[in-house]
C-alpha cells in the first residue's frame, strides 16, 4: 500500500453506529488506512467484523447504548483498553425517524425526546467519555456526523433536523473548549445516502436529492469515507470547528 492509503497508520479509532451503513463503511476505510479500530453499536456488529476479517483486517467491538450514560462510559473505556488508547472518535450513531413523515404539528413528544436523547445527549456523552484519552494522545480527532438536512431545512423531519443542527453547534463549541488540548473537532454533513438505514425513505425524497445535486447521482457510503479519513488524520491538524458537506453539491456551505 502507498503511504497515502496508510494515513491512519498507528491511530486508534472508535466508531459508533458501526454495525451497518455509514459506520460500517467508515470502519472498513479506517482499518484499510492502517488504524486500529473498535466498532460500537447497540446492534450486532458481527457483519462489520466479518467484512474486516475477510480483508485480512482486524477490529474489536463493544456494545454501546446512547440512552444509557453509564453504558457509554463503560463502552468508551473498554474500547480504549482494547486499543491501548484512543486517537480518534467518529460520532456516527444516531436515529432518524419519519423522513417525509409527520409535520411539525403532528410530531409526537415521545419521538422528539427520543431523537434528542440519542442524537444530541448521546453524542455529547460519548465525546465527554473520550476526552481524557484524546487529551493523552496529544493529537486527538473527533468527527461528528451531522446531516445536510440541517443546512437546507428538510421539511417533515423536524426532530432529526433539529438534532443534527445541535450537533453542528456542539462541534463549534467543543472545538473552542478542547483546542488547547490539541484536539480537533469537525463535522461532516452527508446527504441522503443509499444504505440499510435509508431503505424506508420515500422514493420521491431520493429523487429530490439525486436531481438536485451538482453531481447528479445517488450517494453511497464510500463517497464519504475519504473526508472522514482526512479529518481523522494528521492532514487536518489545523482544521477545527468546521462543517464539511459531503453531498455531491446538493447544498453548498
Amino acid at each position: 500500500m502507498s503511504s497515502r492509503t496508510r494515513v491512519l497508520a498507528g491511530r486508534k479509532v472508535l466508531i459508533t453506529g458501526a454495525a451497518r451503513g455509514l459506520g460500517q463503511s467508515f470502519a472498513l476505510a479506517a482499518a484499510r488506512a492502517g488504524a486500529k479500530v473498535v466498532v460500537a453499536d447497540i446492534l450486532d456488529t458481527q457483519e462489520t467484523l466479518v467484512h474486516l476479517r475477510d480483508e485480512g483486517l482486524h477490529a474489536d467491538a463493544v456494545t454501546i447504548d446512547l440512552n444509557d450514560p453509564g453504558a457509554i462510559d463503560q463502552a468508551v473505556d473498554e474500547a480504549a483498553r482494547k486499543m491501548g488508547g484512543l486517537d480518534g472518535l467518529v460520532n456516527n450513531a444516531a436515529i432518524a425517524t419519519g423522513i417525509g413523515g409527520p409535520t411539525m404539528e403532528m410530531l409526537s413528544l415521545e419521538t422528539w425526546d427520543r431523537v434528542m436523547q440519542v442524537n444530541v445527549r448521546g453524542t455529547w456523552l460519548v465525546s465527554r467519555a473520550a476526552l481524557p484519552y484524546l487529551r493523552q494522545a496529544n493529537h486527538g480527532k473527533i468527527v461528528m456526523v451531522a446531516s445536510d438536512t440541517a443546512l437546507w431545512g428538510a421539511p417533515r423531519l423536524m426532530a432529526y433536523v433539529a438534532s443534527k443542527g445541535a450537533v453542528l453547534a456542539m462541534t463549534r463549541a467543543m472545538a473552542r473548549e478542547v483546542g488547547k488540548d490539541g484536539i480537533c473537532v469537525n463535522a461532516i454533513a452527508p446527504g441522503l445516502t443509499q444504505c440499510e438505514a435509508t431503505e424506508y425513505v420515500p422514493e420521491e425524497r431520493h429523487r429530490l436529492y439525486e436531481d438536485g445535486r451538482a453531481i447528479a447521482r445517488a450517494q453511497v457510503p464510500t463517497d464519504i469515507d475519504g473526508t472522514v479519513l482526512y479529518l481523522l488524520s494528521s492532514l487536518s491538524d489545523f482544521v477545527t470547528g468546521q462543517t464539511l458537506p459531503v453531498n455531491g453539491g446538493f447544498v453548498f456551505n
